[in-house]
């Protein structure tokens, strides 16, 4: 089993993807993170799950034992707004806010249905008792065999673990908060009979309503702290304050850490060209939109979502050439693709409009994403960004193409675009991966314009 699903952890905030490319979710998408996520939590096997905020690194860099506890664990799950600022940092993005208060019920409505049996641990003397209350009510065919609370109904751990173990619980959710329910299930869980065992901080409280959860418009922007910092400022002020500021400075030194002269030269050079050519094509750009408009109905530009590195999603701009419902009509025309290979192209697409063919034929359509290189989800040179149905459908050796930012321009775009077969493509773009410099960027820039020009396999 892979300790990874939407995030890993180690002393520094974000662990890289795998090599291996996993299909992931949009941010905005944050039930169908949930979704996959439990999904994955209720699979075959055992698993002992921890939550990491700000807070838990914080606690990481100063107490190697939960140290040692953290990086022990089979999953870890991010928690916080704090989490994904860190993430972005160091050029990643996560899938979702994995909160425990959002999760868990969500947990438990899918253990109803698979006929599990839960054991809640945890939180001052009733809270787990009126957790476990909240939670049958709102899923009637759930089990919960046992709880205890965390004061003195846990001093005796072996009589803790041998009560689990009688109840026969399938989950068990700790609520001991950080740093004290890592390290108990660090000591304990291998002796736990549960499949899934699971950290879950303050989960109970927000269940059995003792504390109560910030408007949904506030948690939806990454501002819960802020609820909570005003519910309750003496407890959580030094935490949430403090320890932010703390956290997100401790992330910026790793991600500089982790930067290159290399690196550095090339995002200058990618906001350099992108800067200056959004400027110097402003008038192309408007006149593009006002002939796209004048031609057909529908939006200006054309948002698809793709594939970038290490298997990142990400939503790709173009300026529209193709009729409104051209996504929809794209399965009854895979046969008609005159390329070999995964990637669909075809001269003769109904799909596309006069506007479309004309620039296409100049690549002004693919101008737009110079907005993609600025928000640095793409480089100016790079690998294509391939569609996620292309990517699920790729070969193994192919998987390499994710190593680096796709671009707008690249060796497959200047040796032919879609005149290049795809097994060709991908030993271009392999080769480009392993071998890539500040020059050869350079002298791919400049020969795109005689791509450009001469139009060929633009289509």
């Amino acid at each position: 089993m892979t300790k990874h699903i939407t995030f890993t952890g180690t002393l520094t905030p974000v662990q890289a993807l795998p090599q291996t490319y996993i299909p992931s979710l949009r941010v905005s998408l944050v039930d169908a993170a949930i979704t996959e996520t439990v999904a994955a939590l209720l699979s075959a096997g055992r698993r002992r799950v921890a939550y990491m905020n700000a807070h838990c690194f914080n606690v990481m860099a100063s107490d190697h034992t939960y140290a040692a506890a953290i990086q022990s664990a089979d999953l870890l799950l991010p928690d916080g707004s704090g989490v994904s600022m860190a993430a972005k940092m160091s050029g990643q993005k996560l899938t979702a806010n994995l909160n425990g208060t959002d999760l868990v019920p969500a947990l438990m409505e899918q253990a109803a249905r698979h006929g599990k049996s839960v054991f809640l641990f945890g939180g001052k003397p009733g809270t787990a008792d009126a957790a476990a209350r909240a939670l049958t009510i709102k899923n009637p065919g759930l089990r919960i065999v046992g709880t205890l609370d965390g004061y003195d109904q846990a001093k005796d751990e072996d009589a803790v673990v041998a009560y689990m173990n009688a109840c026969e619980a399938d989950i068990v959710l700790v609520a001991l908060g950080v740093p004290m329910q890592d390290l108990w299930l660090h000591r304990n869980a291998h002796r736990i009979h549960a499949d899934l065992t699971m950290g879950v901080g303050a989960c109970f409280d927000f269940l059995a309503g003792n504390v109560s959860r910030a408007p949904r418009a506030l948690r939806r922007i990454g501002g819960e702290w802020l609820w909570r910092l005003g519910l309750e400022p003496r407890r959580l002020a030094k935490r949430y304050l403090i320890g932010n500021a703390t956290f997100l400075t401790r992330a910026g030194r790793n991600a500089a850490r982790q930067m290159t002269m290399t690196s550095i030269i090339r995002r200058g050079l990618d906001v350099a060209v992108a800067g200056t050519a959004a400027i110097l094509l402003a008038p192309l750009l408007a006149a593009t939109a006002i002939a796209i408009k004048a031609e057909s109905r529908g939006p200006v530009f054309f948002k698809q979502y793709r594939v970038g590195k290490d298997g990142r999603e990400f939503p790709m701009l173009k300026f529209r050439s193709m009729c409104v419902d051209a996504e929809n009509r794209r399965a009854d025309l895979l046969a008609t693709s005159d390329r070999a290979g995964i990637c669909f192209k075809s001269k003769s697409d109904p799909r596309i409009t006069r506007v479309g063919r004309f620039i296409r034929r100049f690549s002004i359509d693919e101008l737009p994403q110079f907005l993609n290189v600025l928000r640095g989800e793409m480089s100016v040179v790079g690998p294509r960004p391939a569609l996620p149905v292309e990517v699920a459908a790729y070969p193994k050796r192919a998987y390499g193409r994710l190593a680096v930012k796709p671009g707008i321009t690249g060796v497959w775009q200047v040796s032919g675009r879609a005149n290049v077969g795809f097994d060709k493509m991908v030993d271009m773009d392999l080769a480009y991966a392993t071998s890539r410099t500040v020059l050869l960027d350079l002298i791919l820039i400049a020969m795109t314009f005689r791509a450009v020009i001469s139009g060929r396999g633009a289509h």
